[in-house]
C-alpha cells in the first residue's frame, strides 16, 4: 500500500468492486462480513496503512422511517445495540454537507452494529428504539475500534429498510441504487480526506453572543415562562436561524408584521427595534408588548429624534433594508439613508449647514470613517452623535478579527447571512487580504474552504450562540490533530437588564 489519501473498508466483495476507483489517492480493501472478517482485517492490515483517512463504506439495513432505498447515512457516532456510544464521528457534518451538494440523499446520526443481521419489522423497532439509530450493520463497531490516530468516517448506503426487506422482491433493485449512491460517494469522501491532517485555530475573542442579543433571547425565553405560548415575535428576535428555530420550538411565533398577531396577544419587539408606527399600532389593538429593542439601538431612535426636533436634516448611515434601519427611519420625516460615501453628493439638504447624522449600530468601523469624512468634507458644520452609534460589541469582534487576519489563511465566521454584524466580520477579514467564509454551523462548513488552509481563524457574529463555533472546531478535530489558540482583543463586561414586563 503506497502513501493513499484514503483508504475505504468494505465488507462485501460487491461492495469493494462498487467502491474501486482509478483515483490513485484511494484504496479499497474488503474487510469481509460480520465483526469476526472486520477483526481478521484489521490485524491483516496491522500499522502498515499509512492513510490520511480511512472510511467504513458499505450498505445497511434501514431502521428510522425516514431512510430510504439508496440513500445514504454519515454516522455522527456508532453505537451498540443499547444505544450506548462506542465511538464518535466529529466529521460526519463536514461529509454530509459535501455529499448533499453533490446531489446525493444523505442523513446525519447514529449507525448501531449488532452481532447478526436483523430480520422483521417488529425487531427492527424494537432495535431503532432502543438504540436511537438510524440504520443496522454488522461491522462497523469492531472496525472503528481500532486506534487509526487518523480521521475515521463511517458511510452506510441502504439496502434494504424495514418495509422492504433483504428477501423482499425490489431488493435487487434497491441493492443496486445504495451501491450507486456509494460510487457516487467515493469521490466526495476522496476530497474529504485530502483536508486531512493537523491544523491550527486561531479563535478571535471576543465573538458570539453580545449582551443585546443574549437580552433579547432571555426575554422571549422569560416571556414563554411567565404567560405560555403563544408568544409572538414581529420579525426574528435576533439575526440566527439556530436562535430563531429553538424559540420556535418552545412556542414562540415569528411574524413580519402585527397583523398576524391575534388581539390582545403578547408580541415581543425583537432586538432591533420597531417604528412608532409599529408602536402605535400595538397599542391601538391593545396587544400586550415587550420590548427587546437592544439599548443601543434605542440611543439611535433617541439621537435622530433630537436630530429632527432640532430641524436638522438627518442622515442615517447603514443598509435600507435592514430591520434596524427600517425602525430607525420612522422617528423623523427628514430623514435619508445612505450606505456607501458615494451617495454623498447626492444628498440635498434645503439648509447645507443643518445636517446631522447617525449610524446603524452594526456597520464595519472602517467604512462607516469613510462615510462620514464624506459627509463632513460636504457639510463642514455636519454634527453627529456624543457617542458612535456602532455598538461596543460590532467594534470590538471586528477589531478580533484584524488582530488575527494576518496570521490565518483563512477566516470563518459563524452566523446566519442576514446579520449585518456578522457578513461586516467577514468583509474586515477580506480587506485585511484574508480569505473569509460566513457559515450557519459546522454542517455548512464547505470542505474547498480548507484546501491550503493549515491556519484558520474563527469568529461569530454578534447574533450567534457559542455553542455554534464549539461546533465548528469539533468538525476540524474530526479531519486530524487541532491546536487551538485563543487570542483575546479585550473582555467584555456588559449587561442589559431585562425589559421591566419579564423580570
Amino acid at each position: 500500500m503506497s502513501h493513499p489519501q484514503l483508504l475505504v473498508l468494505a465488507p462485501l466483495a460487491v461492495e469493494a468492486r462498487a467502491l474501486r476507483t482509478h483515483d490513485p489517492r484511494v484504496v479499497v480493501e474488503r474487510c469481509g462480513a460480520g465483526s469476526r472478517r472486520a477483526a481478521a482485517t484489521l490485524r491483516r492490515l496491522g500499522p502498515i496503512t499509512d492513510a490520511a483517512a480511512v472510511a467504513v463504506m458499505g450498505v445497511a439495513g434501514g431502521l428510522d422511517p425516514r431512510v430510504a432505498a439508496g440513500d445514504l447515512v454519515v454516522a455522527d457516532r456508532v453505537v451498540g445495540p443499547d444505544g450506548t456510544t462506542l465511538r464518535r464521528l466529529p466529521s460526519a457534518a463536514l461529509l454530509s454537507a459535501a455529499l448533499a451538494a453533490a446531489g446525493l440523499q444523505v442523513h446525519t446520526g447514529p449507525v448501531v452494529t449488532t452481532p447478526r443481521v436483523v430480520h422483521g419489522a417488529a425487531e427492527r423497532r424494537e432495535l431503532a428504539a432502543a438504540s436511537g439509530a438510524l440504520v443496522v450493520d454488522i461491522e462497523s463497531a469492531t472496525l472503528v475500534a481500532a486506534d487509526w490516530q487518523r480521521p475515521l468516517a463511517v458511510i452506510r448506503a441502504v439496502a434494504d429498510t424495514a418495509g422492504r426487506e433483504l428477501f423482499s422482491p425490489r431488493i435487487v433493485r434497491d441493492g443496486v441504487r445504495a451501491l450507486a449512491a456509494l460510487r457516487r460517494a467515493v469521490p466526495v469522501v476522496a476530497g474529504w480526506a485530502t483536508t486531512a491532517g493537523p491544523r491550527r485555530v486561531l479563535l478571535a475573542s471576543p465573538r458570539a453572543s453580545c449582551a443585546g442579543v443574549e437580552r433579547a433571547v432571555r426575554t422571549v425565553e422569560r416571556a414563554l415562562e411567565l404567560r405560555g405560548a403563544p408568544v409572538y415575535v414581529r420579525r426574528q428576535i435576533v439575526h440566527n436561524r439556530h436562535v430563531v428555530a429553538d424559540l420556535e420550538a418552545r412556542g414562540a411565533v415569528f411574524v413580519e408584521e402585527l397583523e398576524a398577531v391575534p388581539d390582545g396577544a403578547t408580541v415581543v419587539f425583537s432586538a432591533h427595534g420597531v417604528s412608532p408606527t409599529v408602536r402605535s399600532e400595538a397599542g391601538a389593538r391593545a396587544l400586550s408588548i415587550i420590548d427587546a429593542t437592544c439599548p443601543l439601538v434605542a440611543k439611535v431612535h433617541s439621537e435622530v429624534r433630537r436630530f429632527a426636533a432640532k430641524g436638522y436634516q438627518v442622515v442615517l448611515v447603514g443598509h435600507r433594508e435592514h430591520d434596524e434601519v427600517e425602525g430607525t427611519v420612522g422617528e423623523a420625516d427628514n430623514i435619508a439613508v445612505i450606505t456607501s460615501a458615494g451617495e454623498v453628493a447626492g444628498l440635498a439638504p434645503a439648509d447645507p449647514t443643518r445636517v446631522a447624522y447617525a449610524t446603524q449600530t452594526t456597520l464595519a468601523t472602517d467604512e462607516t470613517r469613510s462615510v462620514i469624512e464624506a459627509l463632513t468634507a460636504r457639510f463642514p458644520s455636519v454634527v453627529g452623535p456624543h457617542a458612535a452609534d456602532i455598538c461596543y460589541a460590532t467594534q470590538n469582534r471586528q477589531d478580533a478579527v484584524r488582530a488575527i487576519a494576518a496570521e490565518v489563511d483563512l477566516v470563518l465566521v459563524v452566523g446566519s447571512t442576514n446579520s449585518s454584524n456578522t457578513t461586516r466580520l467577514a468583509e474586515v477579514a477580506r480587506r485585511c487580504g484574508t480569505r473569509a467564509e460566513v457559515l450557519d454551523d459546522a454542517g455548512h462548513l464547505d470542505l474547498s474552504w480548507l484546501a491550503g488552509a493549515g491556519t484558520v481563524g474563527l469568529t461569530a457574529g454578534a447574533s450567534a450562540p457559542e455553542h455554534l463555533v464549539r461546533s465548528v472546531i469539533e468538525a476540524l478535530r474530526g479531519l486530524g490533530p487541532l491546536d487551538v489558540e485563543e487570542r483575546a482583543v479585550t473582555t467584555e463586561t456588559v449587561a442589559f437588564p431585562l425589559p421591566v414586563e419579564v423580570r
